[in-house]
This record gives C-alpha cells, structure tokens and sequence, in this order.
C-alpha cells in the first residue's frame, strides 16, 4: 500500500484513480481550489485528513475514513460509492453522501442538508445529525443510538430499523415502507403520513397530529405526548400508554388508551375503533 504522510494538495483531480493507498494527516485545501481529489479511486484509507475543496470521493471502491473532517465547503462529498467506512468524523458539508451503497457510520458529527438520498444499505450507529431532507428515498437503513435535529427526514425509506434513537424533525418517515422504530423518542409535527407497514414499538411520540393516512400501523406499548388529532384515516392496531389529546377518523383497526380528550368520528368511512383502558 502506497502512504502518503503530511501533504497538501489543492490541484484538480489531486490523487484521482489512486489504487491501494493509505493518506495520513493531509490537508486537502489552497487556492488552486481543485475538485474530485480522489475520484474513481479503490481502495484508500484515509486518517487525519482536512477537506475543504469539494467532490472528494466519487466513484470510490473500499473506502475508509477515519478522524478527518470535511467541511461546510466540502460539498457533495461522497457520491456513486460503495463499501464505505467513516469513523469519528466530521461531515459538515452540504449533500455529503448520494447513490452510494455499502455504507458503516460510527460515533461521526454531521451536519449537511439534503444528506444520503437515494443510498442503499446504511449502518449508523453512535452519531449526531443535523439536516433539511435528512435520508430521502434510501432503503435497508440500520441506525442504533442517532441524534438528529431537522426538517422532512427519512421520507420514502423502505425495509429499516432504528433502535434507541432521539429524532426531533418534523414530516419524518412519510411515505415510508417495511420500517421498525424501538426504544426511541421522535419529536415533531405531522410524523409519518402515508407511511405503511410500520411499526413503533417501546417509543415515546411527540407533536401534533401524528400517524395519519397510514397503512397497517402498529403502536406497541407507546407513549404519546402533545399528540392531538391523531390517526386520521389510518388502518392501525395501537396500544398507547398514556393520554391522548384527540384522536379523529381512524379508519379500520383499534387504538387502546388510558384516556382520550376528545374522540372526533364525523367521517362515515371511520371504521375505527377508541378502547378506553384504565
């Protein structure tokens, strides 16, 4: 493996088609402000390392990334890649990771609108996230202890599964398919409109008028908090642990719940539905 140790490069194209290469507390930066310093590239480990020009990894083969940052001017970092690993790091830029597959995130800081749309096979554990349209039309999503603040997150997800995560963002998971949530906080207004077959199990659901127009939802042993005007239209089993402020037109299923405000049923297509449980 070549190493190359304490560099700067700034050039178009800096180490483009590199194969087998190891980079070391390199400083991707200077006024020549080149571009895609490692494009279609396999095989590179890079540690230490500073990005502040953009398009660094496109078209990478094995790539893996460890203690670097990329900054606000590192946009659209990786893009076309796969076998990916990043590690205690920074992704600060702006559309830091599309159409890529193969994808291991560990204990990383990122902050980065419009970040991993249309990826394949992500494993995020240990992180923080901030992000507008924070994972947009990606699928087999695996995230484990993940902070995030944003706007619009995982909408069109399909066949994921969070474990202990805390989401503040509101409109996440619409239109998403096949997707799990345990042990998890998720804060926000609108959550998971037209979603279908998903399930929340052992979460804590915060915000305004939740769960609506949803296919084959499963509350199991949840807590709702602010949760006003939920389940409109939807097809849902739920078993709440706590109060709820008004649930309106579920359409088919059943929701269990020590108590209800108000229970709104002035559709007469709402099949559902409201037990109380004391």
């Amino acid at each position: 493996m070549k190493t190359i140790i304490n560099k700067t490069f700034d050039e178009e194209r800096a180490l483009y088609g590199s194969r087998n290469i190891f980079v070391k507390d390199c400083c991707f930066d200077g006024p020549a402000d080149g571009e895609s310093a490692f494009k279609e590239s396999s095989d590179v480990e890079v540690e230490g390392c500073f990005f502040n020009l953009r398009y660094p990894f496109w078209h990478n083969h094995k790539l893996k990334i460890k203690n670097s940052e990329m900054t606000e001017l590192c946009r659209a970092a990786l893009w076309y890649s796969e076998n990916i690993e990043i590690t205690d790091s920074k992704l600060h830029g702006i559309k830091a990771l599309r159409e890529c597959a193969g994808i291991k995130i560990k204990r990383c800081h990122i902050v980065s609108p419009e970040f991993g749309w249309s990826v394949n096979d992500i494993e995020m554990e240990d992180c923080s996230a901030e992000g507008e349209y924070f994972i947009l039309r990606s699928e087999n999503l695996t995230f484990v202890n993940v902070s995030l603040n944003g706007k619009y997150s995982f909408q069109y997800i399909k066949d994921s599964k969070f474990k202990k995560c805390v989401f503040n963002t509101k409109d996440a998971f619409w239109h998403a398919k096949n997707v799990v949530v345990r042990d998890s906080v998720v804060k926000g207004e609108y959550l998971a409109w037209y979603c279908e077959n998903v399930t929340f199990e052992n979460c804590k659901i915060i915000g305004t008028q939740p769960l609506c127009y949803c296919k084959n939802l499963k509350l199991i042993n949840c807590e709702m908090e602010e949760t006003d005007l939920c389940f409109e239209k939807s097809e849902v089993e739920a078993t709440v642990s706590t109060p709820v402020i008004s649930v309106k037109n579920p359409l088919k299923g059943h929701i269990y719940a020590p108590g209800v405000g108000k229970v709104i049923m002035d559709d007469p297509n709402a099949g559902g539905s409201v037990i109380i449980q004391n």
